[in-house]
């Protein structure tokens, strides 16, 4: 049986790493590959762009870690409308350079289709190419999920069609579909926080979680 590392609170040094981290897992899905046609400079180009939002999360959000930094978890805190990163446009001009596009064209859809009610939400939910397929993924949910229900938040996440089926065990539901342009579908699910008296299920310890980088955009950056 595989042992699945302490999860903790990432701290600032965490942050490179974590950006490192994401960029690794989020590399070889379609998701990136729409974002980043050029495989040459598609790794450097996500971990640029996730360091943008990862340190934005640390000030407006949480972000959970493995001790050995395998895997992540890097949410908001949408209770109410949050800034923008500061000078975003720039840095995400800088950071994806000729790719900026697709991820003002994703950012701008997803900001679009998410809640307005209070909710946590969880933007990438990432484990390292060589440590999956070890239940880290379920585990990094289960720590994620049981925070929300002791508040009784809702969450909210956008995920890869190959990584529904991990969500869907933890009882987020689907709630539409997005296709980008020439490009891969993005789920949009929704949790509900689970009642005090239902018991909660055993996890799979077989499960691939791979990132889905929604980097949306804050509530005010429209």
């Amino acid at each position: 049986m595989d042992v699945i590392p302490r999860i903790r609170s990432a701290r600032w040094a965490d942050k490179d790493p974590v950006a490192a981290l994401v960029a690794d897992a989020v590399y070889p899905t379609p998701l990136a590959q729409w974002l980043v046609p050029d495989p040459a400079v598609r790794r450097g180009v996500l971990a640029d762009v996730a360091a943008i939002w990862v340190e934005h999360a640390m000030f407006h959000g949480d972000i959970q870690v493995t001790d050995d930094l395998s895997a992540t978890a890097v949410a908001f805190h949408r209770y109410r409308p949050i800034p923008p990163p500061a000078n975003y446009q720039s840095r995400i001009d800088t950071a994806a350079g000729t790719h900026a596009q697709r991820f003002d064209i994703l950012d701008q859809l997803l900001t679009t289709q998410r809640p307005t009610d209070p909710h946590h939400h969880l933007a990438i939910l990432a484990v390292r190419p060589d440590a999956q397929r070890r239940g880290l993924g379920a585990a990094m949910l289960t720590h994620h999920e049981a925070r929300l229900d002791r508040i009784n938040l809702p969450a909210w996440t956008e995920t890869l069609p190959d990584t529904q089926d991990l969500y869907l065990r933890h009882r987020y539901l689907p709630r539409r579909a997005l296709t980008l342009p020439d490009g891969p579908t993005v789920t949009l699910m929704h949790r509900a926080p689970r009642p005090a008296h239902e018991s909660r299920p055993q996890n799979a310890t077989n499960t691939t979680a791979t990132a889905v980088p929604t980097l949306a955009e804050s509530d005010t950056a429209r």
